[in-house]
């Protein structure tokens, strides 16, 4: 196990480094001037600006102080924010977006749970094709449309009742989340019912629970011990990825809801051309999503006995 875990750290590290790599590289290949919104009025204070973020320094040099930086855990400084550390950036809207996404994975994971093993429970009767129906429709809608929605029905729900029953935008409070945490998990509750609800019909229909039930197993201990606890190995084995996907595409939400997150400024960053914010969350992410996999690889090996990780 310890041997295991140590390799997925090793290929982790190259995962991520591979991702500042790319990511450094492209940057320098988009088209603009992340200068350009600065009052460079003359040459020399356009040198100077140079200067202090290392732009007029050969790319590869460039690239090498980047990395170095990189390994001791120095994102740099923002382009547009005067004075101001990316490090810092991530350091406080983080948990504001971590604490969304957390929610919205917690929304989706209990959610498609339950609905996928009714639907598996109810094959090809009214709540299965009804839950089905709404399943396809979370998968195909974007979440900023979403977004959109609710908070338009919200607002009209305030309206209607003439008292605010939750806030329509904002931050600070758990009524504040609640909304904006359920659309974001709407897309990845679709998928994991779906999920869910294909893995259940695979174990209904195995020996080990006809088994069961020659044996005169209660139906409720059945559907606990070995239909629900071997269906929810797939759930488990995505969790991982969709903590840091949920999180990562919460961006338009966050905009949407006037949330102070860290893709509020991620999305900055890209209509301001701020090279070091637009790098550092993207690393941060990669490497987010990296750890995420790689806790989910170890864990399952932990709750599925059958899996040998050596």
């Amino acid at each position: 196990m310890g041997r295991y875990a140590l390799k997925r750290l090793v290929q982790g590290a190259i995962t991520v480094w591979f991702i500042a790599t790319a990511t450094f590289f492209a940057m320098h290949m988009v088209p603009g001037d992340p200068l350009a919104s600065d009052k460079a009025v003359s040459e020399k204070i356009r040198a100077n600006l140079e200067a202090k973020y290392g732009l007029d320094k050969p790319l590869l040099t460039q690239y090498g102080i980047y990395m170095g930086n990189l390994a001791r855990g120095d994102f740099g400084i923002s382009f547009t924010q005067e004075n101001r550390r990316v490090n810092d950036i991530i350091r406080e809207h983080f948990p504001v977006s971590a604490t969304l996404g957390i929610l919205a994975v917690v929304f989706a994971a209990l959610g498609g749970i339950l609905w996928g093993a009714l639907t598996a429970l109810n094959r090809n009767r009214m709540p299965d094709i009804v839950i089905m129906l709404l399943v396809i429709l979370g998968i195909s809608v974007p979440s900023f449309v979403f977004a959109a929605l609710g908070q338009l029905t919200l607002v009209n729900i305030n309206n209607l009742l003439g008292f605010s029953l939750l806030p329509v935008a904002g931050w600070g409070t758990v009524a504040h989340m609640l909304i904006p945490s359920l659309v974001l998990g709407l897309g990845t509750m679709a998928y994991l019912t779906r999920l869910m609800r294909s893995s259940m019909l695979e174990i209904m229909n195995s020996d080990f629970v006809r088994t069961a039930r020659s044996k005169g197993v209660p139906a409720p201990r059945i559907f606990t011990h070995h239909q629900l606890r071997n269906a929810i190995l797939p759930v488990i084995t995505v969790l991982g990825p969709s903590i840091a996907v949920i999180t990562t595409g919460g961006f338009v939400v966050e905009i949407v809801f006037a949330i102070p997150g860290l893709g509020r400024y991620f999305v900055q960053a890209v209509q301001q051309s701020d090279y070091t914010v637009i790098m550092g969350t993207t690393v941060f992410y990669g490497a987010f999503l990296v750890l995420m996999v790689i806790i989910v690889d170890l864990v399952y090996g932990l709750i599925d006995p059958r899996v040998r990780l050596e």
